[in-house]
């Protein structure tokens, strides 16, 4: 496992080339752990990432570095894609997606009728 941390102000961007499992979870924690406190805005590049298991959905979906710390997650391939969306279609509620991907509406959410 690799990882590579970038920090700009206020946002990092953490990159992982290698799988997600329970043996990388807990460095994967550390390095987010040992942001500094003013990182705002975490992103996950997840680009070399080809396997994720549930250790990936503790990872993203656990307690961020701080409650006022928004994360997202880019790079996703299809298998650690796929996974996230079978857990969203589980349990939107604990699983949301849009919370991780700006780009995905949030659950329950519906466009107005014009």
């Amino acid at each position: 496992m690799n990882i590579t941390t970038t920090i700009d102000g206020t946002s990092a961007r953490i990159r992982v080339r290698g799988e997600i499992d329970f043996d990388t979870l807990p460095p994967l924690r550390a390095v987010a752990a040992a942001l500094p406190p003013q990182v705002s805005d975490l992103e996950w590049d997840l680009t070399g990432t080809s396997f994720m298991d549930i250790a990936g959905l503790h990872l993203l979906f656990g307690p961020a570095t701080s409650p006022a710390c928004r994360t997202t997650v880019t790079g996703l391939g299809t298998q650690p894609l796929w996974l996230l969306f079978t857990a969203s279609e589980t349990d939107p509620t604990v699983f949301d997606l849009s919370r991780l991907l700006p780009d995905i509406a949030p659950a329950g959410f519906r466009p107005a009728v014009l």
